[in-house]
This record gives C-alpha cells, sequence and structure tokens, in this order.
C-alpha cells in the first residue's frame, strides 16, 4: 500500500509536467527573452520568492549570478528577502519585500515573482504594485491559488501558471522552471544548438 502511494506521487508529477510542457513553452521562451534583453540591456533581476518559494528565489539568482551548466560570466540577479528587515516595528514579508523592490529596482530592472506553492499570492499583490511603480517587468512563477496576482499583472508581464491545488507539485514544478529559463538564457547568450 506504502508502495503504491509513493509510485502516486511520482505518477502525479510526472502527469502534471506533462500538461504544462506544451502550454508553457511559449511563455517561458517568452520569460526568457524578456530576462536575457533586461540583463544585456544594462537591467538587473530581482529574485523574490513568497513564504518558502524564497529558497527558490535563491536557487534561481544563484544558477544566475554563478553558472547553470556551463561556464559564462556572472548575470546580475539578486535574491531579495524579507529576512533583511531589521529596523524598528512590524513589517510583514510583503511590506519588507515591496520596501526591497522600491529601493533596489529601477526602470529596465526586471521582478521574477515566485507565489509561494501553498497559494498566498494575495499578500504578494504589493510586491506586483511596488514593481511595477518602478517601471519593471515582472516575470510570475505561481501555482493555481493565484487570482488576486493575475489580476495585478500588466500586458508587459508574463506568468508561468502551473496549474495544481497540491503544494509539492508546485514546489517540484518551480524547480524545472528555474531550470529551464537558465538553460534558455544560456542557450541564447552562448548560441547553443538545439
Amino acid at each position: 500500500m506504502l508502495e503504491q502511494r509513493i509510485q502516486q506521487q511520482f505518477f502525479e508529477s510526472a502527469d502534471l509536467l506533462y500538461q504544462v510542457a506544451e502550454p508553457l513553452s511559449r511563455p517561458m521562451a517568452l520569460a526568457a527573452q524578456m530576462l536575457v534583453d533586461g540583463i544585456t540591456g544594462g537591467g538587473r533581476l530581482l529574485c523574490v520568492g513568497g513564504g518558502l518559494a524564497a529558497q527558490d528565489a535563491g536557487y534561481l539568482a544563484a544558477l544566475l549570478m554563478g553558472r547553470f551548466e556551463q561556464e559564462r560570466p556572472g548575470l546580475a540577479a539578486i535574491a531579495i528577502n524579507a529576512l533583511l528587515h531589521q529596523g524598528p516595528g512590524p513589517l510583514d514579508e510583503a511590506a519588507a519585500l515591496a520596501r526591497q523592490i522600491q529601493t533596489l529596482g529601477h526602470p529596465g530592472d526586471l521582478l521574477l515573482l515566485i507565489d509561494n506553492p501553498s497559494g498566498s499570492a494575495a499578500s504578494l499583490v504589493p510586491l506586483l504594485d511596488a514593481a511595477h511603480a518602478q517601471d519593471m517587468s515582472v516575470v510570475l512563477l505561481s501555482g493555481s491559488q493565484d487570482e488576486a496576482l493575475r489580476a495585478g499583472l500588466l500586458d508587459t508581464d508574463v506568468q508561468l501558471r502551473l496549474p495544481h491545488s497540491r503544494f509539492a507539485r508546485v514546489a517540484e514544478g518551480y524547480r524545472l522552471l528555474c531550470h529551464c529559463l537558465c538553460d534558455a538564457i544560456d542557450a541564447q547568450l552562448l548560441g547553443i544548438e538545439e
């Protein structure tokens, strides 16, 4: 019985990834092109994740600053998180992150926002507002509980949506989306043949 339950985890994850491969290929290509254009044009990528997705944002920034699968110059990617707030008085996660976007973001920079896989989308809307106020475009990675964030996107933004209700499936998909973005960016910058 336990073995079947474990196998079901694999099947469910593979099924989600198979379902989204084709519909996400175009938005992924658009997002990768946005990121390359922004970074090569002198902009920076601010990577932010809500809740546990902050780790994914840090992971993606590290791959872009360092390397993915091949050597290349480091790219201007910065992971920001709510732990940086040290001032007096209460400041919730979204307010702390929005403050950093307001402080660090400039026109031509990009925000890569990863929603908490458990779905706290409404609390991250101030981050979209802060990015748009700084004239930044946004790449949003989200699960199925993302109505508030979707409503805050502009025509210049790109959403990469994993339509699943389970936290684990969305979290697994985020890691693959990060790898796909890194690979697509490297392919454009290094001229890797497909």
